[in-house]
């Protein structure tokens, strides 16, 4: 027997089975997310990834559309050096996020995601944007208001200038719950 879901319907069950798990255990929400110490980089990143770019500096700008799991393009090429701005648009159903970082940097926003959902500032296709100055234990926020990173609810577009200064071997990813692993990551080639 087949049974086919929609996406929508596919995240709702792939995030219960999450939260349902010990996969992630809730606590601390270090790092990113309006953590002082981290700001300007991101999501415990480091100069390493590159830096906020200057609109003045954009050298061209990428267009990238998220679907339901899906980045296009799926790969970007970059000059080492280069500012470009993104123009993000979230054509899914369901909230996604454009995030650039090391896939240690992904994997550890994954639980910090988790703990978004846990509190109840993101749902699958709604983000309450009130409840993201709520303090969590350890100190921070849960904003989501780092330069190298939107998240952006069905429908919506935003713009993200990075300039790839770093030397780290870089990735886009959604880290929604269950969103990685299902194949919404893409390669930036440096050269």
């Amino acid at each position: 027997m087949h049974i086919r879901l929609s996406a929508k319907s596919f995240i709702v069950a792939t995030l219960a089975l999450i939260l349902s798990s010990n996969a992630y255990a809730a606590g601390q929400h270090g790092g990113g997310h309006g953590h002082s110490e981290k700001k300007g980089h991101g999501h415990g990143a480091s100069a390493s990834i590159g830096e906020p770019g200057k609109a003045s500096e954009v050298t061209r700008t990428i267009d990238v559309v998220m679907t339901d799991n899906r980045y296009s393009p799926e790969m970007i090429s970059v000059e080492k050096g280069e500012t470009i701005r993104f123009v993000v648009k979230n054509k899914g159903e369901i909230v996604h996020e454009f995030n650039i970082g090391t896939a240690a940097m992904h994997g550890a926003h994954q639980k910090e995601m988790v703990t978004m959902f846990e509190h109840g500032v993101l749902e699958v296709d709604k983000i309450h944007h009130d409840k993201m100055k709520m303090k969590m234990p350890g100190g921070g926020t849960m904003e989501h208001d780092d330069p190298n990173s939107v998240l952006l609810e069905p429908g919506k577009s935003a713009e993200l200038v990075w300039k790839f200064s770093g030397n780290a071997s870089l990735e886009f990813a959604c880290n929604l719950p269950g969103h990685y692993d299902a194949g919404m990551v893409g390669d930036v080639r440096m050269h």
